[in-house]
């Protein structure tokens, strides 16, 4: 007997003194985690903020309410959470571009007003920051991997048979191999809209890239990068830079939303339709019109392209 009553003291002792030792313990506590992402901070913000109703992380219980603070576009959100076993705690989240194109992401957790309950669990087991910065480097990643998806979203339409207008264009030609067809085309377009302002000659529409040749083989083009004008433009007899025009057509045409790394699928597809349905490619060269700027629309998964294959006109009906 009384060794019960002994071990019952010892037991109230232990607990007093563990009721003591948890009260003294910190009412609050931090947790950072940084993931390198390589997107623009934008498309990674707009990801993050359309989730955050659900959060990022299995920490939070489905019984625990989350509520979104403030936000700075495209560099922070912060996040106000409340619960039973944490009664207030932020989350902030902060977007920083790099030089290379990739963006640091920060998650840190400021947990404030732990419960009783939080403070014992935590006291003895001392699982709080290694447990919840392990989770963070799960939720991270899989932040990661939906972005990278994201971006790779993609589709591709054949809009059937279309009245092309043509027109008048200035145009620039080299010729590219197939792994850098995407650097020359950017270095002749800036080269072509420098000329242009340098002249006060203004643009018409989207611009476009026409495909003087291209080996199906090699992926190697003779092409040229145009922006459409109004009218016909008298240049100079040495300037690499001169004015084209297109005859009207009717062009076979096939949308890409999407990188253009899919544009080689693009143009098979464009291609396939052709055959299967006995159209004939007529002497004008194929183009292809570029409707979203990347510098201004960073997601990839959002750019338009539009292919134009001109057809000749004893096309069967379709």
């Amino acid at each position: 007997m009384k060794f019960i009553k002994y071990l019952i003291f010892l037991l109230l002792i232990a607990f007093i003194g563990m009721a003591i030792y948890t009260a003294v313990q910190p009412n609050d506590f931090e947790v950072s985690e940084t993931i390198t992402i390589n997107a623009p901070k934008t498309v990674i913000y707009d990801v993050v903020s359309d989730s955050t109703e659900t959060d990022w992380s299995s920490f939070w219980k489905a019984t625990e309410t989350l509520q979104q603070t403030s936000k700075t576009p495209i560099d922070s959100i912060n996040q106000l959470f409340t619960s039973d076993r944490i009664k207030k705690s932020e989350l902030k989240w902060t977007f920083t571009s790099n030089s290379d194109g990739s963006t640091n992401v920060t998650r840190v957790l400021d947990a404030e007003a732990l419960s009783f309950m939080t403070k014992a669990k935590l006291a003895l087991f001392d699982d709080k920051e290694e447990d919840i910065s392990d989770q963070f480097k799960s939720d991270l990643e899989s932040l990661n991997q939906k972005v990278l998806a994201n971006m790779a979203v993609y589709s591709i339409k054949v809009d059937g048979i279309t009245d092309y207008g043509g027109g008048f264009y200035m145009y620039s030609t080299i010729s590219s191999t197939s792994g850098n067809i995407r650097s020359s085309m950017e270095k002749q377009h800036s080269e072509l809209v420098t000329f242009m302002n340098t002249h006060s000659i203004l643009a018409n529409g989207f611009p476009f890239t026409i495909y003087n040749e291209m080996d199906s083989e090699t992926g190697n083009v003779i092409m040229s990068t145009s922006i459409p004008v109004s009218e016909k433009i008298i240049v100079a007899e040495n300037s690499n830079i001169l004015c084209g025009f297109m005859d009207r057509t009717l062009a076979l045409k096939v949308t890409l939303q999407g990188n253009y790394t899919n544009l080689k699928e693009a143009w098979a597809v464009a291609r396939k339709h052709l055959a299967d349905n006995n159209l004939e490619a007529s002497s004008i060269n194929p183009f292809e019109i570029y409707r979203t700027d990347p510098k201004k629309v960073l997601n990839p998964a959002q750019w338009i392209t539009e292919i134009y294959i001109p057809i000749t006109d004893n096309r069967e009906t379709l």
